[in-house]
C-alpha cells in the first residue's frame, strides 16, 4: 500500500490525473498522519477533518467527469493561520482573536478553494507574526520534527513543521522578514518569498503592511513553483498588488533540475556570512557555492554596506506599523472582550485597556511599544523617518549588486535549530535569526531557501538562500532547483529522508 504522505505536491498530482488514487484517499492520509504525530509537534492550532474531506469528494467528481479545476486539483494545502478562512478560525496565533471565525476567504484562500485544494486546517505561529521561533504563540509552541526539544522556526513555523513531518505536502505562510525562508531553514523544507506585490494579500491580518508577503512552504523547489504559480498574479482587491503577469516559475524549476548553471552569474554577500554565523552552516554554504561553480555558475563577491543596518532598520519600521495595525483590536467590534476587576461601569478606554493586557502575549506589547514612542511626536523623524532612508539606501545596494549578479546568495539562518525556551528572555538574540533575511523584505524582491544539508556541530539543517530582483522570481526557481538537484545526487534523495523517526513514528 502506498503512502501518500511520502510523496511530492507534483507526485500526487500526477496520481490523481492517472487516477491512482483519489483526493478523498490523499486527504485521510494526511489527516491520519496528523492524528498521529501532532500531538507532539503541535503545527496545527485547527484541524479541519469534515470541510478537508468535503472537498476532497468534490475533488473526485470533478476528475471523474473530466473536469479538474487546476493541476493541483484534490491535493491537499495547510493555511497559516494569519489568513482568513470564511467559516474556520482565524486566531493569529493571539488570544484577542480566539474564536474568531472571518465572514470571507483571503484571496489566496478563495483561489486554493477554487482550484479544488482541500484545506487541512490553519497552522501554528507566533503571535500576529511577531517571532523567530513560533514560541510567543498563545496557544503553545510548535515542535521541530527533527528534534522535538527545539524550535521549527518563526513566525511561520506551523506550516514549516506540518510539511517536515508529512502532514501537508503544500501549505501557505507569509514572510515579513524571513517568516517562511527561516522556517524552511531549520526544518529542511523549501520556502519561498514572492516579489512584493506578487501574491495578493487581500485578506492577511496584516503585521507590518510594507514587509508582509504570502508565499509558498513546500518539500521541493518544483512544488513551491506549483504553488506559487497558483496563487501569484493581480489582485485589484489588494492596493499593493503588481498588474503585471508572473513568469513561468514552474519552467524555470523544470530547467534547473537539469542541473546547469551555464551563464547564471552569482553574487556571494560579503556582509551575509561570517562572524555570528555557525561553522556547521557556513561549511554547507560553502559546499553548496561550489557544487554550483562545478555546474557552470561564474560566481563572484559582491558588498552591500548599508545590509549591516538592515536589521536595526526593520526592528523601527515593522513595529510602527504593526503598532498602528494593532490598534484595530479594541473590544469594541470583534473578537475578545475582558471588563476590568472591580470597575461597575467601565469606560469604553478602561475595557480596551483590559483586553490588550489579557490578549495580547508579552512580544506583541513589546513591539507595540517600540513602534508608538518610534511614531511618537518629537521622535518620528529621528527613528521612523531615518529608518526609511536606510531602507531606500538598502534597495541601492540590491540594484548595485544586481549589476554584478543575477542573483545574491548566502546562508539563509546564522544558525541551525536552537532548544526551546534558549532565547525566550533575550529578545535582541532572538532577532538575529532574521539577520540574512530581512533585507529581502526591507527591499521588496524575492527569495528562496534550499536545503544545504546538516550543520556538523549537531546534525540539523540548515539553508541556502537566494535573492533576485524584483519581479525576477523565476530566477530563484532556477538556481533553487538546480542546487536541490545538485545536493540529492551527492546525498543520494531528499535531506528530509536523514531525518531521525519522530516520536517513535516512522518518518
Amino acid at each position: 500500500m502506498t503512502d501518500w504522505t511520502r510523496s511530492t505536491a507534483a507526485e500526487l498530482a500526477d496520481a490523481l490525473a492517472n487516477g491512482e488514487t483519489t483526493s478523498v484517499e490523499l486527504t485521510q492520509a494526511h489527516l491520519d498522519r496528523t492524528a498521529a504525530v501532532d500531538g507532539a509537534v503541535h503545527a496545527y492550532l485547527h484541524v479541519d477533518a469534515e470541510g478537508a474531506l468535503a472537498q476532497a469528494e468534490a475533488s473526485d467528481a470533478r476528475r471523474a467527469a473530466g473536469s479538474p479545476a487546476s493541476r493541483l486539483d484534490g491535493v491537499p494545502i495547510a493555511v497559516k493561520d494569519v489568513l482568513a478562512t470564511q467559516g474556520l478560525p482565524t486566531t493569529c496565533g493571539s488570544r484577542i482573536l480566539e474564536g474568531w471565525i472571518p465572514p470571507y476567504d483571503a484571496t489566496v484562500v478563495d483561489t486554493l478553494r477554487r482550484a479544488g485544494l482541500p484545506i487541512l486546517g490553519k497552522t501554528n505561529m507566533d503571535e500576529f507574526a511577531m517571532g523567530s521561533s513560533t514560541e510567543h504563540s498563545a496557544y503553545g509552541p510548535t515542535h521541530n520534527p527533527w528534534d522535538l526539544d527545539r524550535i521549527p522556526g518563526g513566525s511561520g513555523g506551523g506550516s514549516a513543521a506540518a510539511v517536515a513531518s508529512y502532514q501537508a505536502p503544500l501549505a501557505l505562510g507569509t514572510d515579513t522578514g524571513g517568516s517562511i525562508r527561516q522556517p524552511g531553514a531549520v526544518t529542511g523544507t523549501v520556502g519561498v518569498k514572492p516579489t512584493y506585490g506578487g501574491v495578493s494579500r487581500y485578506g492577511l491580518v496584516a503585521l507590518a503592511n510594507s514587509l508582509d508577503q504570502v508565499g509558498p512552504v513546500t518539500r521541493t523547489v518544483l512544488d513551491s513553483a506549483l504553488l506559487h504559480e497558483l496563487v501569484g498574479g493581480h489582485d485589484p482587491r489588494d492596493s499593493t498588488s503588481i498588474d503585471q503577469p508572473l513568469p513561468d516559475l514552474v519552467a524555470a524549476a523544470e530547467l534547473g533540475a537539469t542541473g546547469d548553471m551555464s551563464g547564471v552569474r552569482i553574487g556571494v554577500v560579503k556582509e551575509l556570512s561570517g562572524e555570528g554565523y555557525q561553522p556547521g552552516v557556513l561549511a554547507r554554504f560553502e559546499e553548496s557555492v561550489e557544487l554550483l561553480v562545478k555546474a557552470g555558475a561564474e560566481v563572484v563577491e559582491v558588498s552591500c554596506p548599508t545590509f549591516v543596518h538592515a536589521l536595526a532598520t526593520y526592528y523601527l519600521i515593522l513595529p510602527a506599523e504593526a503598532s498602528s495595525n494593532l490598534a484595530k483590536f479594541d473590544a469594541m467590534r470583534y473578537g475578545l472582550r475582558v471588563y476590568p476587576d472591580g470597575v461597575d461601569a467601565p469606560s469604553a478606554e478602561e475595557v480596551m485597556r483590559a483586553t490588550r493586557d489579557k490578549g495580547f502575549g508579552d512580544e506583541v506589547k513589546r513591539r507595540i511599544i517600540l513602534g508608538t514612542y518610534a511614531l511618537s511626536s518629537g521622535y518620528y523623524d529621528a527613528y521612523y523617518g531615518q529608518a526609511q532612508k536606510v531602507r531606500t539606501l538598502i534597495s541601492r545596494d540590491f540594484e548595485a549588486a544586481f549589476a554584478k549578479a543575477d542573483v545574491l546568495v548566502s546562508p539563509t539562518a546564522p544558525t541551525t535549530a536552537f532548544k526551546l525556551g534558549e532565547k525566550l528572555d533575550d529578545p535582541l538574540a532572538m532577532y538575529l535569526n532574521d539577520l540574512a533575511t530581512i533585507p529581502a523584505n526591507l527591499a521588496g524582491v524575492p527569495g528562496i531557501s534550499v536545503p544545504s544539508g546538516l550543520a556538523d556541530e549537531d546534525g540539523l539543517p540548515a539553508g541556502f538562500q537566494v535573492l533576485a530582483p524584483a519581479l525576477a522570481d523565476d530566477r530563484v526557481y532556477r538556481v533553487g532547483a538546480a542546487l536541490e538537484k545538485l545536493l540529492a545526487d551527492q546525498w543520494g534523495g531528499p535531506l528530509l529522508a536523514q531525518a531521525p523517526t519522530l516520536d517513535g513514528v516512522a518518518r
